[in-house]
Protein backbone atom coordinates (compact mmCIF):
# COMPACT_ATOMS: atom_id res chain seq x y z
CA UNK A 1 0.00 0.00 0.00
CA UNK A 2 2.82 2.37 0.96
CA UNK A 3 4.64 1.52 -2.30
CA UNK A 4 1.56 2.42 -4.35
CA UNK A 5 1.13 5.68 -2.45
CA UNK A 6 4.80 6.51 -2.96
CA UNK A 7 4.52 5.84 -6.71
CA UNK A 8 1.38 8.00 -6.88
CA UNK A 9 3.16 10.76 -5.02
CA UNK A 10 6.15 10.66 -7.38
CA UNK A 11 3.86 10.85 -10.43
CA UNK A 12 1.94 13.75 -8.86
CA UNK A 13 5.23 15.50 -8.08
CA UNK A 14 6.43 14.97 -11.69
CA UNK A 15 3.20 16.44 -13.07
CA UNK A 16 3.58 19.40 -10.73
CA UNK A 17 7.10 20.09 -12.00
CA UNK A 18 5.88 20.05 -15.61
CA UNK A 19 2.97 22.36 -14.74
CA UNK A 20 5.27 24.79 -12.92
CA UNK A 21 7.74 24.73 -15.81
CA UNK A 22 4.97 25.41 -18.34
CA UNK A 23 3.65 28.33 -16.27
CA UNK A 24 7.16 29.74 -15.90
CA UNK A 25 7.60 29.69 -19.67
CA UNK A 26 4.55 31.90 -20.29
CA UNK A 27 5.08 34.10 -17.25
CA UNK A 28 7.50 36.10 -19.39
CA UNK A 29 6.14 35.67 -22.89
CA UNK A 30 8.67 37.94 -24.58
CA UNK A 31 11.60 35.98 -23.19
CA UNK A 32 10.08 32.59 -23.99
CA UNK A 33 9.00 33.59 -27.49
CA UNK A 34 12.55 34.79 -28.15
CA UNK A 35 13.97 31.36 -27.33
CA UNK A 36 11.20 29.52 -29.20
CA UNK A 37 11.78 31.73 -32.25
CA UNK A 38 15.50 30.97 -32.06
CA UNK A 39 14.78 27.21 -32.11
CA UNK A 40 12.15 27.56 -34.88
CA UNK A 41 14.51 29.47 -37.17
CA UNK A 42 17.29 26.97 -36.44
CA UNK A 43 15.05 23.99 -37.26
CA UNK A 44 13.80 25.68 -40.43
CA UNK A 45 17.32 26.47 -41.69
CA UNK A 46 18.63 23.00 -40.83
CA UNK A 47 15.68 21.23 -42.53
CA UNK A 48 15.85 23.30 -45.73
CA UNK A 49 19.62 22.95 -45.99
CA UNK A 50 19.51 19.20 -45.33
CA UNK A 51 16.63 18.79 -47.79
CA UNK A 52 18.71 20.44 -50.51
CA UNK A 53 21.69 18.17 -49.78
CA UNK A 54 19.62 14.97 -49.63
CA UNK A 55 17.76 16.11 -52.73
CA UNK A 56 21.04 16.45 -54.62
CA UNK A 57 21.94 12.83 -53.82
CA UNK A 58 18.49 11.58 -54.79
CA UNK A 59 18.57 13.60 -58.00
CA UNK A 60 22.00 12.25 -59.00
CA UNK A 61 20.68 8.70 -58.63
CA UNK A 62 17.37 9.54 -60.33
CA UNK A 63 19.04 11.09 -63.37
CA UNK A 64 21.25 8.09 -63.94
CA UNK A 65 18.77 5.43 -62.92
CA UNK A 66 15.41 6.88 -63.95
CA UNK A 67 16.46 8.45 -67.25
CA UNK A 68 17.97 5.32 -68.71
CA UNK A 69 20.20 2.88 -66.82
CA UNK A 70 17.80 1.44 -64.22
CA UNK A 71 18.73 0.32 -60.71
CA UNK A 72 19.90 -3.09 -61.94
CA UNK A 73 20.88 -4.52 -65.31
CA UNK A 74 21.19 -8.11 -66.51
CA UNK A 75 23.83 -8.72 -69.20
CA UNK A 76 25.64 -11.56 -70.86
CA UNK A 77 28.85 -12.39 -68.97
CA UNK A 78 31.57 -9.74 -69.48
CA UNK A 79 29.30 -7.58 -71.65
CA UNK A 80 29.68 -4.51 -69.43
CA UNK A 81 33.48 -4.60 -69.76
CA UNK A 82 33.61 -5.15 -73.54
CA UNK A 83 30.27 -3.71 -74.79
CA UNK A 84 30.33 -6.07 -77.75
CA UNK A 85 27.52 -7.91 -79.52
CA UNK A 86 29.59 -11.06 -78.99
CA UNK A 87 28.76 -10.81 -75.27
CA UNK A 88 25.04 -10.26 -75.91
CA UNK A 89 22.59 -12.80 -74.50
CA UNK A 90 19.47 -14.74 -75.33
CA UNK A 91 16.75 -14.15 -72.76
CA UNK A 92 13.39 -15.85 -73.31
CA UNK A 93 10.19 -14.04 -72.37
CA UNK A 94 9.66 -16.50 -69.53
CA UNK A 95 12.91 -15.41 -67.89
CA UNK A 96 12.08 -11.71 -68.36
CA UNK A 97 8.68 -12.29 -66.70
CA UNK A 98 10.36 -14.03 -63.74
CA UNK A 99 12.66 -11.03 -63.23
CA UNK A 100 9.66 -8.68 -63.49
CA UNK A 101 7.84 -10.72 -60.82
CA UNK A 102 10.72 -10.39 -58.30
CA UNK A 103 9.91 -8.43 -55.14
CA UNK A 104 10.57 -4.64 -55.35
CA UNK A 105 10.83 -4.73 -59.17
CA UNK A 106 8.62 -1.95 -60.56
CA UNK A 107 9.25 -2.59 -64.26
CA UNK A 108 11.78 -4.08 -66.69
CA UNK A 109 12.73 -3.25 -70.26
CA UNK A 110 14.80 -5.37 -72.69
CA UNK A 111 17.27 -3.57 -74.97
CA UNK A 112 19.61 -4.21 -77.85
CA UNK A 113 22.11 -1.35 -77.77
CA UNK A 114 25.10 -0.48 -79.92
CA UNK A 115 27.02 2.42 -81.44
CA UNK A 116 26.55 3.20 -85.13
CA UNK A 117 27.14 5.88 -87.74
CA UNK A 118 24.02 7.92 -88.48
CA UNK A 119 24.04 9.85 -91.76
CA UNK A 120 21.90 12.23 -93.73
CA UNK A 121 23.07 13.85 -96.97
CA UNK A 122 26.70 14.84 -96.30
CA UNK A 123 26.49 14.85 -92.49
CA UNK A 124 27.48 11.86 -90.37
CA UNK A 125 27.39 11.50 -86.59
CA UNK A 126 28.14 8.71 -84.13
CA UNK A 127 25.12 7.82 -82.00
CA UNK A 128 23.72 5.20 -79.65
CA UNK A 129 21.17 3.02 -81.42
CA UNK A 130 18.83 1.24 -79.02
CA UNK A 131 16.31 -1.44 -79.89
CA UNK A 132 13.48 -1.22 -77.35
CA UNK A 133 10.15 -2.71 -76.40
CA UNK A 134 8.17 0.55 -76.85
CA UNK A 135 5.62 -0.06 -74.11
CA UNK A 136 8.07 -1.35 -71.50
CA UNK A 137 10.59 1.40 -72.27
CA UNK A 138 7.90 4.05 -71.81
CA UNK A 139 6.82 2.50 -68.50
CA UNK A 140 10.38 2.71 -67.19
CA UNK A 141 11.81 5.94 -68.61
CA UNK A 142 8.71 7.86 -69.72
CA UNK A 143 10.13 8.08 -73.24
CA UNK A 144 6.75 8.79 -74.84
CA UNK A 145 6.28 11.90 -72.66
CA UNK A 146 9.50 13.34 -74.10
CA UNK A 147 8.11 13.36 -77.65
CA UNK A 148 8.22 16.85 -79.17
CA UNK A 149 7.28 15.97 -82.76
CA UNK A 150 5.85 13.08 -84.78
CA UNK A 151 4.63 9.88 -83.14
CA UNK A 152 6.07 7.21 -80.87
CA UNK A 153 7.24 3.91 -82.39
CA UNK A 154 5.20 0.75 -81.91
CA UNK A 155 6.13 -2.91 -81.64
CA UNK A 156 7.24 -4.08 -85.09
CA UNK A 157 7.71 -0.55 -86.40
CA UNK A 158 10.49 -0.01 -89.00
CA UNK A 159 10.85 3.71 -88.26
CA UNK A 160 13.02 5.53 -85.75
CA UNK A 161 12.61 8.01 -82.93
CA UNK A 162 15.59 10.38 -82.84
CA UNK A 163 16.70 12.76 -80.10
CA UNK A 164 16.04 16.38 -81.01
CA UNK A 165 19.66 17.52 -80.67
CA UNK A 166 20.91 14.78 -83.00
CA UNK A 167 18.20 15.65 -85.53
CA UNK A 168 19.36 19.27 -85.51
CA UNK A 169 22.98 18.20 -86.02
CA UNK A 170 21.91 16.09 -89.01
CA UNK A 171 19.47 18.76 -90.29
CA UNK A 172 16.58 16.30 -90.40
CA UNK A 173 13.02 16.22 -89.14
CA UNK A 174 9.98 13.96 -88.99
CA UNK A 175 9.41 12.33 -92.41
CA UNK A 176 13.09 12.48 -93.42
CA UNK A 177 15.24 9.35 -93.55
CA UNK A 178 18.60 8.56 -91.98
CA UNK A 179 21.19 5.94 -92.90
CA UNK A 180 22.16 3.63 -90.05
CA UNK A 181 25.52 1.91 -90.59
CA UNK A 182 27.33 -0.28 -88.08
CA UNK A 183 28.49 -3.74 -87.12
CA UNK A 184 26.06 -6.44 -86.08
CA UNK A 185 26.33 -9.77 -84.29
CA UNK A 186 29.46 -11.82 -85.14
CA UNK A 187 30.86 -8.98 -87.28
CA UNK A 188 28.02 -8.85 -89.83
CA UNK A 189 27.63 -5.44 -91.47
CA UNK A 190 24.40 -3.65 -90.55
CA UNK A 191 23.05 -0.97 -92.88
CA UNK A 192 19.57 0.43 -93.51
CA UNK A 193 17.70 3.55 -94.57
CA UNK A 194 15.29 4.32 -91.73
CA UNK A 195 12.50 6.93 -91.80
CA UNK A 196 12.18 9.25 -88.78
CA UNK A 197 8.79 8.81 -87.07
CA UNK A 198 9.30 11.17 -84.16
CA UNK A 199 11.64 13.32 -82.10
CA UNK A 200 12.29 13.19 -78.35
CA UNK A 201 13.91 15.87 -76.23
CA UNK A 202 16.18 15.31 -73.22
CA UNK A 203 17.24 18.09 -70.84
CA UNK A 204 20.78 16.65 -70.82
CA UNK A 205 22.89 17.51 -73.89
CA UNK A 206 24.77 14.17 -73.92
CA UNK A 207 21.52 12.24 -74.34
CA UNK A 208 19.81 14.82 -76.51
CA UNK A 209 22.62 14.76 -79.09
CA UNK A 210 23.15 11.03 -79.38
CA UNK A 211 20.07 8.77 -79.24
CA UNK A 212 18.25 6.75 -81.91
CA UNK A 213 15.45 4.38 -80.88
CA UNK A 214 14.20 1.45 -82.98
CA UNK A 215 11.64 -1.21 -82.14
CA UNK A 216 13.38 -4.25 -80.65
CA UNK A 217 12.38 -6.69 -83.40
CA UNK A 218 13.54 -4.33 -86.16
CA UNK A 219 16.88 -3.70 -84.36
CA UNK A 220 17.47 -7.44 -83.93
CA UNK A 221 16.83 -7.96 -87.64
CA UNK A 222 19.02 -4.99 -88.67
CA UNK A 223 21.98 -6.13 -86.59
CA UNK A 224 21.57 -9.85 -87.42
CA UNK A 225 20.95 -10.65 -83.75
CA UNK A 226 17.59 -12.47 -83.65
CA UNK A 227 16.29 -13.09 -80.10
CA UNK A 228 19.39 -11.44 -78.61
CA UNK A 229 19.63 -8.63 -76.04
CA UNK A 230 22.51 -6.60 -74.70
CA UNK A 231 20.72 -5.74 -71.44
CA UNK A 232 17.59 -6.12 -69.39
CA UNK A 233 17.20 -2.88 -67.37
CA UNK A 234 15.33 -3.17 -64.07
CA UNK A 235 13.71 -0.30 -62.16
CA UNK A 236 12.91 -0.79 -58.46
CA UNK A 237 10.24 0.73 -56.27
CA UNK A 238 12.79 1.32 -53.51
CA UNK A 239 16.51 1.96 -53.90
CA UNK A 240 17.06 0.66 -50.35
CA UNK A 241 16.15 -2.83 -51.58
CA UNK A 242 18.92 -2.71 -54.22
CA UNK A 243 21.24 -5.43 -52.92
CA UNK A 244 18.57 -7.90 -51.83
CA UNK A 245 16.73 -7.55 -55.16
CA UNK A 246 19.96 -8.04 -57.14
CA UNK A 247 20.61 -11.23 -55.15
CA UNK A 248 17.06 -12.47 -55.85
CA UNK A 249 17.41 -11.78 -59.59
CA UNK A 250 20.70 -13.73 -59.69
CA UNK A 251 18.76 -16.80 -58.55
CA UNK A 252 16.21 -16.32 -61.35
CA UNK A 253 18.47 -15.85 -64.40
CA UNK A 254 20.77 -18.40 -66.05
CA UNK A 255 24.37 -18.74 -64.95
CA UNK A 256 25.72 -17.30 -68.21
CA UNK A 257 24.39 -13.87 -67.27
CA UNK A 258 25.71 -11.20 -64.93
CA UNK A 259 23.53 -9.05 -62.65
CA UNK A 260 24.93 -5.60 -61.86
CA UNK A 261 23.61 -2.79 -59.67
CA UNK A 262 23.97 0.86 -60.64
CA UNK A 263 26.68 1.17 -57.98
CA UNK A 264 28.76 -1.48 -59.79
CA UNK A 265 28.08 -0.01 -63.23
CA UNK A 266 28.81 3.60 -62.24
CA UNK A 267 31.46 3.73 -59.48
CA UNK A 268 32.20 7.34 -60.42
CA UNK A 269 28.62 8.28 -59.42
CA UNK A 270 29.10 6.54 -56.07
CA UNK A 271 32.31 8.53 -55.54
CA UNK A 272 30.47 11.74 -56.44
CA UNK A 273 27.70 10.97 -53.93
CA UNK A 274 30.26 10.11 -51.22
CA UNK A 275 32.08 13.39 -51.86
CA UNK A 276 28.78 15.28 -51.72
CA UNK A 277 27.87 13.53 -48.45
CA UNK A 278 31.24 14.44 -46.92
CA UNK A 279 30.66 18.08 -47.87
CA UNK A 280 27.14 17.87 -46.42
CA UNK A 281 28.42 16.57 -43.08
CA UNK A 282 31.01 19.36 -42.89
CA UNK A 283 28.47 22.05 -43.74
CA UNK A 284 25.95 20.65 -41.25
CA UNK A 285 28.60 20.65 -38.51
CA UNK A 286 29.32 24.31 -39.23
CA UNK A 287 25.58 25.01 -39.28
CA UNK A 288 25.10 23.22 -35.95
CA UNK A 289 27.91 25.24 -34.38
CA UNK A 290 26.25 28.48 -35.54
CA UNK A 291 22.83 27.26 -34.37
CA UNK A 292 24.24 26.03 -31.06
CA UNK A 293 25.87 29.37 -30.27
CA UNK A 294 22.67 31.18 -31.28
CA UNK A 295 20.49 29.11 -28.94
CA UNK A 296 23.09 29.17 -26.17
CA UNK A 297 23.41 32.95 -26.40
CA UNK A 298 19.65 33.30 -26.00
CA UNK A 299 19.57 30.88 -23.05
CA UNK A 300 22.50 32.67 -21.39
CA UNK A 301 20.76 36.04 -21.71
CA UNK A 302 17.55 34.61 -20.27
CA UNK A 303 19.45 33.00 -17.39
CA UNK A 304 21.13 36.26 -16.50
CA UNK A 305 17.71 37.95 -16.44
CA UNK A 306 16.44 35.28 -14.02
CA UNK A 307 19.42 35.18 -11.66
CA UNK A 308 17.65 37.37 -9.05
CA UNK A 309 14.56 35.16 -9.31
CA UNK A 310 16.66 32.04 -8.71
CA UNK A 311 18.33 33.66 -5.69
CA UNK A 312 14.99 34.57 -4.07
CA UNK A 313 13.60 31.05 -4.61
CA UNK A 314 16.65 29.46 -2.97
CA UNK A 315 16.49 31.95 -0.04
CA UNK A 316 12.83 31.13 0.72
CA UNK A 317 13.72 27.45 0.97
CA UNK A 318 13.36 25.89 -2.47
CA UNK A 319 15.77 23.01 -2.98
CA UNK A 320 18.34 23.65 -5.68
CA UNK A 321 17.74 20.25 -7.28
CA UNK A 322 14.02 21.02 -7.60
CA UNK A 323 14.83 24.34 -9.25
CA UNK A 324 17.24 22.57 -11.59
CA UNK A 325 14.57 19.99 -12.53
CA UNK A 326 12.02 22.71 -13.31
CA UNK A 327 14.56 24.70 -15.34
CA UNK A 328 15.58 21.63 -17.36
CA UNK A 329 11.91 20.81 -18.02
CA UNK A 330 11.40 24.41 -19.17
CA UNK A 331 14.25 24.02 -21.68
CA UNK A 332 12.83 20.71 -22.92
CA UNK A 333 9.33 22.16 -23.34
CA UNK A 334 10.56 25.30 -25.11
CA UNK A 335 12.79 23.22 -27.42
CA UNK A 336 9.90 20.82 -28.13
CA UNK A 337 7.57 23.69 -29.06
CA UNK A 338 10.28 25.18 -31.29
CA UNK A 339 10.89 21.75 -32.86
CA UNK A 340 7.22 21.19 -33.73
CA UNK A 341 6.65 24.72 -35.05
CA UNK A 342 9.96 24.69 -36.99
CA UNK A 343 9.14 21.40 -38.71
CA UNK A 344 5.58 22.51 -39.50
CA UNK A 345 6.62 25.79 -41.13
CA UNK A 346 9.42 24.09 -43.10
CA UNK A 347 7.09 21.50 -44.70
CA UNK A 348 5.23 23.85 -47.14
CA UNK A 349 8.31 25.45 -48.77
CA UNK A 350 10.18 22.13 -48.93
CA UNK A 351 7.21 20.43 -50.62
CA UNK A 352 6.69 23.38 -52.96
CA UNK A 353 10.28 23.43 -54.18
CA UNK A 354 10.31 19.62 -54.35
CA UNK A 355 7.61 19.80 -57.02
CA UNK A 356 8.87 23.12 -58.46
CA UNK A 357 12.68 23.00 -58.24
CA UNK A 358 14.68 26.19 -58.58
CA UNK A 359 16.28 26.50 -62.04
CA UNK A 360 19.82 27.85 -62.17
CA UNK A 361 21.43 29.97 -64.85
CA UNK A 362 24.80 31.31 -65.88
CA UNK A 363 28.12 29.50 -65.57
CA UNK A 364 26.91 27.20 -62.81
CA UNK A 365 24.13 25.92 -65.06
CA UNK A 366 26.63 25.30 -67.87
CA UNK A 367 28.89 23.38 -65.48
CA UNK A 368 26.00 21.15 -64.34
CA UNK A 369 24.97 20.46 -67.93
CA UNK A 370 28.57 19.54 -68.76
CA UNK A 371 28.44 16.92 -66.00
CA UNK A 372 25.17 15.55 -67.38
CA UNK A 373 22.80 17.08 -64.84
CA UNK A 374 19.87 19.41 -65.35
CA UNK A 375 20.67 22.83 -63.77
CA UNK A 376 18.16 22.73 -60.91
CA UNK A 377 18.24 22.75 -57.10
CA UNK A 378 16.28 19.60 -56.16
CA UNK A 379 14.87 19.20 -52.64
CA UNK A 380 14.06 15.99 -50.79
CA UNK A 381 10.88 15.27 -48.83
CA UNK A 382 12.24 12.10 -47.21
CA UNK A 383 10.98 11.87 -43.59
CA UNK A 384 14.56 11.51 -42.37
CA UNK A 385 15.24 15.11 -43.46
CA UNK A 386 12.67 16.45 -40.97
CA UNK A 387 13.32 14.00 -38.14
CA UNK A 388 17.12 14.08 -38.03
CA UNK A 389 17.49 17.85 -38.37
CA UNK A 390 14.55 18.59 -36.09
CA UNK A 391 15.81 16.39 -33.27
CA UNK A 392 19.41 17.54 -33.77
CA UNK A 393 18.37 21.14 -33.12
CA UNK A 394 16.11 19.93 -30.30
CA UNK A 395 19.17 18.25 -28.76
CA UNK A 396 21.14 21.48 -29.02
CA UNK A 397 18.31 23.31 -27.27
CA UNK A 398 18.21 20.77 -24.43
CA UNK A 399 22.01 20.81 -24.19
CA UNK A 400 21.87 24.57 -23.67
CA UNK A 401 19.98 23.84 -20.42
CA UNK A 402 23.32 22.84 -18.89
CA UNK A 403 24.18 26.53 -18.53
CA UNK A 404 21.30 27.47 -16.18
CA UNK A 405 21.95 24.19 -14.34
CA UNK A 406 25.55 25.27 -13.71
CA UNK A 407 24.39 28.76 -12.65
CA UNK A 408 21.89 27.37 -10.13
CA UNK A 409 24.43 24.92 -8.64
CA UNK A 410 26.99 27.70 -8.05
CA UNK A 411 24.42 30.36 -7.12
CA UNK A 412 25.03 32.63 -4.08
CA UNK A 413 21.47 33.62 -3.12
CA UNK A 414 22.26 36.90 -1.34
CA UNK A 415 24.50 38.19 -4.15
CA UNK A 416 21.99 37.06 -6.78
CA UNK A 417 19.12 38.78 -4.98
CA UNK A 418 21.00 42.08 -4.93
CA UNK A 419 21.82 41.72 -8.68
Amino acid sequence: MSSRSEHHGQRHSGNLYVLLAWRNIWRNKRRSLLLITSVVISVFVAVVFSSAQFGQDEYMVHVTVGFYEGHIQVHGNHYWDKRSFDQSMEMPEREIDEVAATAHVACVTPRLETISLISHATTTKIASVVGIDPEREDNMTGLKKRMVAGKYIETGSTGAVVSEGLAQLLHVGVGDSIVVYGQGFEGVTAAAIVPIQGLVKYPLPDLNNSMVYLSLGFAQQLYSAPSRLTALAVLLDDNKALDETAAAIKKVVDGDKEVMTWKEMMPELVQGIDANDAGTVLMLLILYVVIGFGIFGTVMMMTVERTREFGILVLIGMKRWRLIVITVIESILVSAVGLVVGVLISIPPVYYFYFNPIHLGGDYAKAMLAYGFEPIVPLSIAPIVFTIQGFSVFGLGVLSALYPLFVIRSLRPVSAMHG
